[in-house]
């Protein structure tokens, strides 16, 4: 194992124990030693959310999938901070993408039928709702969501 492997992983240790600094400093070390490494730019992202930096972990996510165009987890947890910060447009950007690559990602509909119903689109909201329910019909969060749409 490589010295950003071990950063890497000692990050993630950090991270399963609750230390979201610690993570990011250990993830600030493999990045510097590996600045290409999708998976450390994603996961230092989530310990900034974790920390209430949105915007310091849509960066994070911004990088990881300039680095890796596919990487679904990406896309969809920067939809999620996307969403905290009121950026709907954004946020139905991302599920797109989400759904795109993975047409059976149930949360994906959820989420963007949110951002739909927060942009005034009802209509679109609730053919979310019913997508997610058609995936996972024990969806009890897509019902509910349906109700309320």
């Amino acid at each position: 194992m490589n010295k950003a492997e071990e950063y890497f992983y000692s990050g993630v240790e950090k991270a399963n124990s609750g230390d979201y600094e610690g993570t990011i400093k250990e993830f600030d070390k493999a990045i510097k030693i590996n600045p290409k490494d999708a998976n450390a730019h994603y996961n230092r992202g989530l310990a900034k959310g974790y920390l209430g930096d949105d915007k310091g972990e849509i960066k994070d996510y911004n990088k990881a999938i300039e680095l890796n165009p596919k990487y679904e987890k990406a896309y969809y947890n920067r939809g999620v901070a996307k969403g905290k910060l009121g950026d709907y447009r954004g946020v139905l950007k991302d599920y797109n993408k989400v759904i795109e690559m993975n047409p059976s990602y149930a949360d994906a509909y959820i989420n963007r039928g949110v951002a739909k119903g927060k942009l005034g689109d009802n209509r679109g909201a609730l053919k979310d709702y019913n997508k997610a329910i058609e995936i996972n019909p024990k969806f009890a969060e897509a019902y509910y969501n349906r109700g309320l749409a």
